[in-house]
């Protein structure tokens, strides 16, 4: 191996310590990102880099573990082997702001993610995706819009909520406590009261602001909440 190949190696295996480092190496490379872009379990994540220029990713964008993003494809290998010809095959893929792609989605050439979408795990985005969409499945389809996903997920969340609590009592053989609900804290919280260290600003992130400007809790407090789980 070259000293040059060594070195592109050492700095691809750093990049990918940490979302910042990995945007950073991504943005030398000559990828377009921008602000906020997260990833989750970076050593299961492949970048096709080989045409930096093809690839542009919005903001606040969150892309998981076991993600394939292709701005090229090799299938014109069996065309040289057949016609003994070159026929090279290259795409741009944009995903824009405040994306979420699922576990294990690949995302071929020549593809755009519109904003405020989310693309179910596993899910094989071969075609363009419409902002404020829900898309799944291989290759991907229109599941529902991100209107009647956050309609659903507003009665879902508080189902979810104490199902695990009453989990925590089952299998933990405990009382569930607060701190046990580091993301659904704000069903039993009221704008004025914390959870520990920063937790609360961590997960808000920018809608922190209006959580304590805005937010009512859906119980009166968690006493009420863990009576409603049955507990």
């Amino acid at each position: 191996m070259s000293y040059k190949r060594i070195i592109s190696v050492i700095e691809r295996r750093w990049a990918k310590t940490s979302s910042a480092r990995f945007n950073a190496w991504l943005r030398k490379k000559g990828c377009t990102v921008g602000q906020g872009v997260r990833w989750f379990g970076l050593n299961n994540i492949f970048v096709d880099v080989t045409r930096p220029s093809l690839l542009e990713i919005g903001d606040n964008v969150c892309i998981t573990s076991g993600c394939v993003i292709l701005t090229h494809g090799y299938d014109w290998f069996v065309l040289k082997n057949l016609y003994h010809e070159l026929l090279a095959s290259s795409g741009g893929v944009c995903i824009k702001n405040n994306v979420f792609v699922g576990t294990g989605s690949v995302i071929l050439k020549g593809v755009t993610i519109g904003d405020n979408c989310i693309i179910g795990a596993c899910s094989l985005v071969n075609h363009d995706i419409p902002s404020d969409s829900v898309f799944a499945g291989n290759p991907a389809k229109f599941i529902c819009t991100i209107e009647d996903y956050y309609n659903k997920r507003k009665q879902l969340y508080v189902d979810e909520a104490r199902a695990y609590a009453r989990s925590i009592k089952k299998n933990l053989h405990r009382r569930p406590r607060i701190d046990d609900f580091w993301e659904e804290f704000p069903l039993f919280l009221n704008r004025d009261q914390r959870l520990a260290g920063n937790m609360m600003e961590k997960q808000l992130g920018e809608a922190y602001a209006h959580y304590k400007n805005q937010h009512t809790p859906l119980y009166d407090g968690f006493d009420s909440f863990l009576k409603d789980a049955g507990l």
